[in-house]
């Protein structure tokens, strides 16, 4: 059911909106899950990837390599990871991407823009949790 009059639930336009994104918004869409420790400490569920962050690959062919984020690649909405590459035929080395939703962080490069993220997130969370009273309602 339709939510909101002015958001298409189209699923092309969705599509269309998703992938034809810019970069400042693919920030946002490419994030990865934090792992279970991280969770407790920082009270988030999930932060935007950057580089130097310390992930695991939690899907796919690759599933627990850990390694440390080289590059994020937002055109290509993929990540590489340390250590996580083919040889081809000539002895050519390939990196190989993997997409931010498949990995879990478990380490993360903190800086005072990223502390600040964090804790807007964390302010934003423990607003909406507990029980609704009547007094709220009202």
């Amino acid at each position: 059911m339709k939510t909101h009059p002015e958001v298409s639930s189209s699923r092309r336009k969705s599509r269309k909106a998703h992938f034809q994104a810019p970069s400042h918004l693919r920030y946002r869409l490419m994030s990865s899950t934090l792992s279970t420790d991280l969770r407790k400490k920082h009270g988030i569920r999930a932060l935007p990837i950057r580089k130097d962050d310390e992930v695991e690959v939690t899907c796919g062919n690759h599933r627990q390599h850990k390694g440390k984020v080289t590059q994020v690649y937002r055109k290509r909405w993929c990540i590489y990871i340390e250590r996580l590459s083919n040889t081809k035929a000539n002895g050519a080395t390939i990196r190989i991407p993997i997409h931010p939703s498949n990995c879990k962080i478990t380490k993360l490069k903190l800086t005072k823009d990223r502390n600040d993220l964090i804790e807007a997130k964390r302010a934003g969370r423990a607003e909406n949790k507990g029980k609704v009273t009547n007094q709220d309602v009202n």
